[in-house]
């Protein structure tokens, strides 16, 4: 399965997707801790990151669908106000 990465998640993988193999019925929280394991310098940072499905926020107990489209989205920092 292709991640897609944005912003910091980006910035440390060195790269703008990352394949990660995970068995069929896996969720969205076995890719979360597969993703951890496979690369490491993403582990903190996936704590505090949303996992999109299909264009769409997925919580940590959906089933990942064959074939899914999957987005890696860290929080945003903001800058200063005017």
């Amino acid at each position: 399965m292709n991640v897609r990465l944005f912003a910091r998640a980006r910035e440390l993988a060195g790269a703008d997707t990352i394949e990660v193999n995970l068995p069929a019925g896996a969720t969205v929280h076995d890719l979360r801790r597969r993703i951890g394991e496979e690369y490491p310098r993403l582990a903190a940072l996936l704590e505090r990151s949303a996992l999109a499905v299909n264009d769409q926020f997925a919580e940590d107990a959906q089933m990942l669908p064959p074939g899914a489209e999957v987005a890696l989205l860290p929080p945003v920092s903001g800058g200063q106000s005017a």
